[in-house]
């Protein structure tokens, strides 16, 4: 009796092992990131008064403090990538001087990576797109509100938490996901990201 045999390749197994290089994009999405997180903070107060005509809307600008986590686990791609990301940027927000304090900034940093982490971890981190991108920003703008309103918010009215967790919700998935998967996409295409995975899942489908 003769037996069949497959012809059809098996899936690659992706290494989700962190390597030097993994370690040291991350650390330097997250830098930049505080950096730029410290910068929007200085403005942050004239920003949402763009969206103060009806309370809690200026929550659509908190996706500018949910990025690191969502753009660091596209790039780099392993576990622990995106909380990580947003761990020490808020460290590095903290440490530049954050009008928020050092707990308000950092606190939050870890709560919104956290957020950000679960979805890929929900997929087993098999699953890299623009879908799981928004996905992870949303999650990042749901866990930023619910700390906000456990530490800031305890008292407003409930119109007011309801558009704001919509608001960070919807910032989220825009901000820190849509657009961090296109400019993902941009840094894939000049080669830059050769030596990580995502780079050679871009160039296989150029």
């Amino acid at each position: 009796m003769s037996t069949i045999t497959s012809t059809q390749p098996s899936a690659p197994v992706r290494n989700l092992r962190w390597r030097t290089v993994d370690i040291t994009v991350t650390a330097v999405i997250a830098v930049a990131s505080g950096v730029i997180f410290w910068g929007v903070g200085l403005i942050s107060e004239p920003l949402s008064a763009l969206f103060q005509f009806v309370p809690g809307m200026s929550a659509l600008t908190w996706g500018l403090f949910y990025f690191a986590g969502p753009l660091a686990a596209v790039i780099v791609r392993k576990p622990g990538a995106a909380l990580f990301a947003e761990l020490i940027a808020g460290i590095v927000e903290a440490f530049l001087g954050s009008h928020w304090g050092g707990l308000g900034t950092i606190l939050p940093g870890l709560i919104q990576g956290l957020g950000s982490e679960l979805v890929f971890l929900a997929v087993a981190y098999k699953a890299w797109n623009l879908a799981m991108t928004a996905l992870s920003g949303a999650a990042a703008g749901l866990a930023g509100m619910a700390l906000s309103w456990v530490m800031d918010y305890q008292g407003y009215a409930a119109g007011f938490i309801i558009v704001s967790f919509v608001c960070s919700i919807v910032s989220g998935a825009i901000i820190a996901g849509a657009l961090m998967w296109l400019l993902f996409r941009m840094i894939a295409r000049t080669g830059a990201l050769a030596s990580l995975a995502s780079g050679h899942d871009a160039g296989s489908r150029a």
